[in-house]
Formats: structure tokens, C-alpha cells, sequence
């Protein structure tokens, strides 16, 4: 495509990607995007993707006209060395950035102080409420919030998750199970904002304490997690997942630094270096549930309002959930952090 299309790219969270304009995007938008990343390459050398699933990641924004929403963002996640362009998962890391983005562009007039943004999120539904720091009537990046996986400090970006249950797979615990046994191992298959089978490392013949580049150089360990991936789709009424990024797979264990549990996630055919926002969603509530396969191994503090730090490889997210006086998860929040990297022309083969 000889056309460059006005494209600005971003970090938000441990993640980083393309985010467009609806409008600006052609009517091949699926052909041009695998063009934009260089995809399918394992380097992605001839494009714009980083050679992970993280850094082959796309926002699209688009002014709202549903009622109280701002604008509506639509995820899409880019194969590495797959020819594919998905929508069927969310992305918590990515819509750290959507805020900004939006008033960058002018689809939001920020307000002096923090602006709050309301984001209708097209692949689940759901609504999730930015605040985003403003100075000088633009985007605030700089300041002091650290996040693991991410070098440095940037400024908060607080994201609250609201009526995620069952966003993709109809209900909260899809087979209306607490514990189900696939293919010879308990787990939890759960949907608060993200599909995830729950399950513990030490049922894989792991401690959950490796790294990311020996788990995901542990083929017999790979091939055991897509078996039993395979079978829960159906089940969690996500159908065939064969050639889906859904359900993500997070292998647990007891908390190492002060957290509420320790996590591995394959995303789902390699180990995350992190864990996305809305995976640790739906593990912290995983964490709540008694009789879960997380609650024996969890350290959850006490409260109506619980900070649920999930660990991981880089570090923890700290997920921050708002329980009722029955027990049932409120709402979910957790702070990001997201940078403008350039802003400009992009082009496709």
C-alpha cells in the first residue's frame, strides 16, 4: 500500500501497539494490518510488530453514540507467525492508552485535573471508565507510577471494570462449576472481563516459579496445556478454540513476594512476561471463590474493598476489587500506565 494512514503508536501497560482511527482504516483492514506488523513472520522484520504477541497488538477508537459512553474501542491482536487478525479477546493493557488516544485526537475535550472517560469495549460489551491525567488541555505521560514489566515511571491511569461477568462466555463460571477435572486435572474455568482456566502449577509437574523462557522451551509441558485449552473451550462455550487466543491458561502457585498468589499465563501458546489486566481480573476473583482451585493457595486480605496482588514473572498487578455484602465481586479496578511513542504516517506491503 503506497498510501501512508494516520496511525499513532503506543505503550499501554506491559503491552504497546498501533491504535487508529475507525475511519482512517481501509476497507481491506485485516490484509493491511498484517501488512502494518510484517506478520506472518516470527521476527516481523518486514513490519511494525515486535515479534511477540504483546507488541502485535491494535486499537481502533471511535466516537460513541450509545448513551453516556464517550467512544467505543475495539481490540485486535495481530498474529506473529499466523496470518490472523482476531477480535475474540479483550485487552486491559492496550485500553490504558485508549483515553489518551482519544483526546490526542480530539474525540474527547479533556477538563482541567483528570478527565474521565467512559469506553464501551466492542469485543465483550462492557464498559470501562478511564482517568486520565491532564496538563495543558493534553495527555499527562510523565510522573511517578511504577508498574512491573515496564521500565521506569510514567503517569497513573486508573481503569475501573464494571458488570465484567461472563463477558465473553455468558456467566462468571461457564460450566456452573467451581472445580471442573479436564483431561485428569482440576480447574477453574472463569469470566470476569477474560476467559481463563485456572489450574494449579504443580498439577502440570511445575512449581510456577520457572521462567518465562524455560516454560515456554517445555514442549511436553506446551503440548499437556493445549490438550486440556482444547477441551475447555467448548465447555466455557467459546466452541472449537483451535485457531482462538481464548481461553488464556494461568498456572498458579503460593504467592512469593507478599502477594495473594503467584501466576504463569501461556497467552495461550506462549508464557506471558507478564499477565494481562483482564486475565488478572479473572484470577484475583478466581482467589475469592471458595472451594476454587486458587482460594487454598490464596492469601486474600480482608475487607469489602480487597487489593488482590497477582504475581507474575515481571513482578505483581494489583487488582483492586469491590466485593457486596454477600461476598459477589462489585466492580474491579487496577492502575496503568501508557506513553506516546510516535505519532505520524504508517504504511502496509
Amino acid at each position: 500500500m503506497n498510501d501512508g494512514v494516520r496511525c499513532m503508536w503506543m505503550r499501554g501497560g506491559t503491552s504497546k501497539g498501533a491504535y487508529f482511527l475507525a475511519e482512517d482504516l481501509p476497507s481491506d483492514r485485516d490484509d493491511f494490518l498484517l501488512g502494518v506488523m510484517g506478520s506472518p513472520d516470527i521476527r516481523q522484520i518486514d513490519g511494525m510488530g515486535g515479534a511477540d504477541p504483546l507488541t502485535s497488538k491494535v486499537a481502533i477508537v471511535k466516537p460513541s453514540v450509545r448513551a453516556g459512553v464517550d467512544v467505543d474501542y475495539l481490540f485486535l491482536q495481530v498474529g506473529v507467525d499466523q496470518p490472523s487478525v482476531t477480535d475474540a479477546q479483550n485487552c486491559g493493557n492496550l485500553l490504558a492508552g485508549v483515553g489518551p488516544f482519544a483526546i490526542e485526537r480530539g474525540l474527547v475535550t479533556p477538563c482541567s485535573g483528570v478527565c474521565k472517560i467512559t469506553i464501551y469495549m466492542e469485543n465483550t460489551g462492557q464498559i470501562a471508565i478511564a482517568r486520565v491525567p491532564i496538563q495543558n488541555g493534553l495527555p499527562l505521560y510523565d510522573g511517578d507510577m511504577a508498574i512491573d514489566g515496564v521500565p521506569g515511571t510514567a503517569a497513573a491511569i486508573s481503569l475501573e471494570f464494571k458488570d465484567t461477568a461472563g463477558s465473553t462466555c455468558g456467566s462468571l463460571l461457564p460450566t456452573g462449576n467451581i472445580i471442573d477435572n479436564v483431561e485428569g486435572i482440576d480447574v477453574t474455568m472463569i469470566d470476569n472481563g477474560m476467559p481463563v482456566v485456572v489450574l494449579k502449577a504443580e498439577d502440570m509437574g511445575i512449581t510456577g516459579l520457572e521462567s518465562r523462557v524455560d516454560l515456554d522451551s517445555n514442549a511436553e509441558l506446551k503440548t499437556r496445556l493445549e490438550k486440556i485449552r482444547l477441551a475447555c473451550g467448548p465447555l466455557m462455550n467459546l466452541h472449537d478454540v483451535s485457531d482462538k487466543t481464548v481461553p488464556k491458561m494461568s498456572m498458579i502457585s503460593a504467592a512469593q513476594s507478599g502477594g495473594a498468589i503467584s501466576t504463569r499465563t501461556f497467552i495461550p501458546h506462549r508464557c506471558h512476561a507478564s499477565i494481562g489486566v483482564l486475565g488478572a481480573v479473572s484470577v484475583a476473583t478466581s482467589c475469592l471463590l471458595p472451594g476454587s482451585v486458587a482460594s487454598e493457595l490464596a492469601n486474600v486480605p480482608c475487607g469489602d474493598v480487597k487489593q488482590i496482588y497477582v504475581e507474575h514473572p515481571s513482578g505483581s498487578t494489583v487488582i483492586e476489587v469491590r466485593v457486596d455484602a454477600a461476598g459477589m465481586v462489585g466492580s474491579a479496578a487496577v492502575v496503568r500506565t501508557a506513553r506516546k511513542l510516535f505519532d505520524g504516517l504508517v504504511f502496509s506491503r
